[in-house]
């Protein structure tokens, strides 16, 4: 049932092969996300500044073209904030607009940075503080929750109610990856958010749909109103709480994708 949907390079990690995924990227989405700095590659261990002089370097060059997103990974293990923050700045100087991955392992500062830079998401946001809640609370900075990794580590679910009890933006995604998270059905993700995450139903429909355009900064999807898109799901099932009541069901009836 997914009309609109963004994809990220991130798994090729050198100039030819993150090319040549954003290449194939645009063949099915206009949302597409250069994510060199997904993680520091082994053979660039002992030299990790010169990677990101790459990423900044030539991998931008050829990829800023290519895509309309920049994205990085900063959490532990990956990249710092101040690593992040060059690299963004590097791909907004080309033209592309910023989004991050932040605060899955631990409080990062991925979230703050985010806001700050006034990234249109930030990915993951399993461990806030009261703090960073606040700090997207007054941003425009979505939270995109992700109960895909969660579920394939055995890691901590973050809860929604703080969000939602404090204003923020909140969208769901799949994260579908070959690494952590090989998922691609969003009603499971959306019955794993009210089971795992403590949304309501109607919080988890509206995150995977308006969340979920909000998230890409698009006003003309995910709700139905005058001037939107017709994309829409037409469910074989009583209610939209069936996507929590019946997880592992096929209740998608129709799809209509405008073009």
């Amino acid at each position: 049932g997914i009309t609109t949907f963004e994809i990220k390079s991130g798994y090729g990690l050198d100039v030819q092969s993150e090319a040549k995924i954003l290449d194939v990227a645009n063949e099915f989405t206009q949302e597409v996300t250069f994510l060199g700095a997904h993680v520091v590659p082994a053979e660039f261990a002992s030299e990790r500044e010169h990677y990101i002089s790459l990423v900044m370097g030539e991998m931008l060059d050829i990829c800023a073209p290519k895509a309309k997103w920049i994205d990085v990974f900063c959490d532990t293990g990956a990249f710092t904030p101040e690593e992040s923050c060059r690299i963004l700045d590097a791909g907004m100087a080309r033209g592309l607009l910023p989004r991050l991955h932040g605060n899955q392992l631990g409080h990062t500062g991925g979230v703050q940075l985010a806001v700050e830079i006034d990234a249109a998401s930030v990915d993951h946001c399993t461990y806030l503080s009261d703090e960073e809640i606040g700090s997207l609370a007054a941003s425009n900075t979505v939270a995109t929750l992700l109960p895909g990794p969660e579920f394939s580590t055995r890691s901590l679910y973050p809860d929604a109610r703080r969000l939602y009890a404090a204003g923020v933006k909140v969208a769901l995604a799949t994260d579908c990856n070959p690494g952590t998270s090989f998922i691609t059905s969003m009603p499971w993700v959306i019955a794993t958010a009210v089971r795992e995450m403590y949304f309501t139903p109607a919080q988890a429909l509206h995150a995977a749909t308006f969340g979920g355009s909000q998230a890409l900064r698009r006003r003309d999807i995910g709700h139905l109103g005058v001037g939107a898109r017709a994309d829409f799901v037409i469910l074989d099932a009583p209610s939209h709480e069936y996507f929590a009541y019946r997880p592992g069901s096929n209740l998608i009836s129709r799809v209509i994708a405008a073009v």
